[in-house]
């Protein structure tokens, strides 16, 4: 690809061509280094056009209802006048390293919405839940226009939490009738979580869900306050029936406003983008360290521990 496709892409993505945006985040999320430092360039050439959409995380366990409250969350927005996009983050095939559930087959309304856009990604088994370049899917969707990029993450525990350092607000999904309700939670995600939204309530009744809501609402009550100020907030609904999803979207509105007033929104975006520079070097530094080490590799055979091998390497290399 030559420095005129890069502008040629950039200009698609910039008049809201879907394919240009489909291609430019495809060369993101290459593995191959030429094809990053491409990206690189065309983000460079897009980076006035960013940052002005809302970055929303919705998470929870498999089975929560996250692809469902999604679909319904952005036909809400659509109709409201959104552009929305949904970065959609699949677990990796072990054999292809590809999307395993495809969200665009369980969203299929939201995805023939012309205001909306779908695209399932990957995680390539990377810890935290987002595909290793969701951070650049969203600046891309960005430059194409979107008002709301809502990030779909797998919910596989913990290492979840990692999603907080590329959005600005966390919306966390519950249901009742999983015994009981705190068990399996990390605080983690709950200090994290600036939305639970009790799903399925049809489900479970409302008398339970209820009760739900006031045993998640009183263990909220012993977590840290958060940095922005915001209280965190406990929502009853059903993301199948649309119910609560107005109330969702309203403090979501709240939270933005509030953030955006006090200061923080724009801190906390400046300490992400800190971080995305931290990250950025440790994989280069770890890129280059191993093509190194596969380029002399062979002198260290005459050692069997692994980590002697490594410090030996290091100390004669890295000076």
């Amino acid at each position: 690809m030559k420095k005129e496709d890069i502008q040629t892409l950039a200009e698609g993505i910039k008049s809201g061509n879907r394919v240009s945006l489909s291609r430019a985040i495809t060369l993101a999320e290459s593995s191959l280094e030429e094809h990053q430092k491409l990206a690189h360039e065309l983000i460079q050439e897009l980076i006035s056009f960013t940052g002005k959409s809302k970055r929303i995380a919705i998470t929870g366990v498999p089975g929560v209802g996250k692809s469902t409250f999604i679909e319904s969350f952005g036909k809400l927005l659509t109709q409201n006048g959104y552009k929305v996009a949904v970065l959609a983050i699949d677990p990796s095939s072990s054999l292809s390293g590809g999307s395993i559930l495809g969200d665009k087959t369980r969203m299929e309304d939201l995805a023939r919405n012309p205001d909306a856009y779908i695209r399932p990604s990957a995680t390539g088994g990377h810890l935290g839940g987002v595909a290793s370049r969701t951070y650049e899917s969203v600046l891309l969707c960005e430059a194409a226009g979107f008002d709301v990029i809502l990030i779909e993450t797998v919910g596989v525990g913990q290492s979840e939490t990692l999603v907080n350092d590329i959005t600005d607000i966390f919306i966390f999904l519950q249901i009742p009738g999983a015994g009981d309700e705190l068990q399996g939670i990390k605080r983690g995600i709950m200090e994290m979580a600036d939305l639970i939204f009790v799903n399925k309530v049809d489900d479970f009744g409302i008398d339970k869900a209820k009760d739900v809501k006031v045993t998640l609402a009183r263990s909220l009550q012993f977590l840290p306050q958060k940095p922005s100020g915001w209280k965190r907030k406990v929502l009853l609904g059903s993301g199948l029936n649309s119910k609560g999803l107005a109330e969702v979207w309203e403090l979501v509105q709240d939270y933005f406003d509030t953030v955006q007033s006090n200061g923080y929104f724009t801190e906390n975006r400046k300490r992400q983008d800190e971080l995305r520079v931290v990250e950025y070097i440790k994989e280069q530094i770890s890129n280059r360290v191993k093509n190194l080490y596969k380029e002399n590799s062979h002198k260290d055979s005459e050692l069997i521990n692994p980590y002697l091998i490594a410090e030996k390497w290091v100390k004669e290399n890295l000076k």
